[in-house]
């Protein structure tokens, strides 16, 4: 399934794809992360009781697992705690993105040594915070409004939002670039590469579309986009292995030096979730991977930065927006004890219900042309019990199913058995 779902990516870069196979090979939380397309192939053999015609074609994260949430600032200059991954962004079954996050704490906890009862207590937690979220949007006017800041937020996740709000754009600038002779630019490192001509030429030409997809910005300073410098760069994280990214330095929001942006143009990537929903309008909605990744940005966060946006190259989609100084992961290594986590998992379970229910008739795109909070509470009606045991029960099951893929992944891995990507010094599998 791995080699199906990435093949052509392998063959543009091995060595991306072997570092993130190694990376995957840390632990069944890590393999976990890295292979949502498995976890897809699994879901179209999965029998799901909370699919109606509603709740199976709603905007959905896609890779909802619980290191994709944290903090940034949105377009009003709130700094809000909510998902901050939509790379695999999509349309489909609302039950998906419960089941991967409920299945990816479970991963998470097995590493802390929490207990099976403890990791369901936990699950409850996050699965009622979710389902009153929505009852409580179903009483809103503006669902838009509502979000996770300073003032509504408790523990690890207040803590994360204050310490973005003492985050600056000059510490990323001085982190990324340097000044000469009163001049910025990108400073050289081992995953930088500077652009031929005719390179650099597409990119900034790029630029100037990406300019016609960006919203204007309300109540903020607008931005020059006169352009500094620009680099090659590699992909970011576990799930962007192979995938071609630039970065851009522009003029920020005056001519003072410690008011310059970096936008970051990467590769649209195949959704996970695409691979098993087959509905040529949605497909046919999106004009590559990198409009379909900002789209479902805009409308699963509402009220998204002012630099989101998409262009293309040489026909190939790319999405996108700010380096923000102002991100944060929710930083789970810290979180050891269940009386720390549980309120964590309550405001995850607000975030999630957040997430699914500004994407709907309210939103400024025609795919859910209902209201999504009223779907979710129909679908759900006096049956609350019994949905939340079968995502709880799913957790479980599915957790160990994975422990058992990591295990044959890394038994294939090193006996050299992934095509193209296995090192070269592996030795073949014995034979059966």
């Amino acid at each position: 399934m791995l080699v199906d779902a990435f093949s052509e990516l392998m063959t543009a870069d091995a060595d991306a794809f072997r570092t993130k196979f190694r990376k995957m090979a840390a632990d069944p939380f890590a393999f976990y992360r890295g292979s949502a397309c498995l976890f897809y192939a699994d879901m179209a053999q999965q029998q799901d009781d909370w699919s109606d015609e509603r709740t199976s074609r709603v905007w959905i994260q896609g890779d909802l697992h619980a290191e994709n949430f944290g903090t940034y600032m949105d377009g009003s200059g709130r700094i809000v705690f909510d998902v901050n991954d939509f790379d695999e962004a999509y349309l489909g079954h609302v039950s998906w993105d419960l089941r991967r996050f409920a299945a990816s704490f479970a991963l998470l906890a097995w590493r802390k040594a929490l207990g099976d009862d403890v990791i369901a207590d936990l699950l409850r937690r996050y699965l009622d915070a979710y389902l009153d979220q929505v009852a409580a949007f179903t009483r809103l006017d503006d669902d838009k409004s509502f979000a996770l800041v300073r003032e509504n937020t408790e523990g690890a996740v207040h803590d994360a939002i204050l310490r973005t709000s003492a985050r600056s754009r000059l510490a990323l600038l001085e982190r990324m670039t340097v000044v000469e002779g009163y001049e910025r630019r990108f400073a050289e490192g081992p995953r930088n590469r500077r652009l031929a001509g005719a390179e650099r030429e597409r990119v900034l030409a790029a630029l100037e579309r990406y300019r016609r997809t960006v919203f204007p910005p309300r109540r903020r300073r607008d931005v020059a986009f006169d352009v500094k410098d620009v680099i090659a760069t590699g992909g970011f994280g576990i799930g962007s292995a192979g995938l071609p990214a630039y970065n851009v330095l522009i003029e920020g929001y005056d001519q003072a030096l410690e008011n310059d942006v970096v936008l970051s143009l990467k590769q649209g990537n195949v959704p996970a979730p695409s691979r098993i929903v087959r509905d040529a309008a949605i497909r046919g909605f999106f004009e590559h991977e990198g409009h379909r990744t900002a789209m479902s940005q805009r409308a699963l966060q509402a009220n998204a930065s002012q630099f989101l946006g998409h262009t293309e190259i040489d026909g190939v989609g790319f999405v996108v927006q700010e380096l923000s100084p102002y991100e944060v992961d929710l930083d789970w290594d810290e979180l050891t004890e269940p009386e720390e986590i549980a309120p964590v998992m309550a405001q995850l379970g607000r975030a999630t219900a957040k997430m699914h229910c500004v994407g709907d008739a309210d939103s400024d795109h025609t795919l859910v042309p209902f209201q999504t909070e009223d779907a979710i509470t129909a679908m759900v009606g006096d049956r609350r019990a019994q949905f939340t045991a079968d995502v709880v029960d799913f957790a479980h099951s599915y957790a160990r199913g994975a422990q058992r893929d990591h295990r044959l992944f890394v038994d294939a891995f090193r006996a050299g058995a992934i095509p193209g990507i296995s090192s070269s010094g592996s030795h073949p599998a014995p034979e059966a």
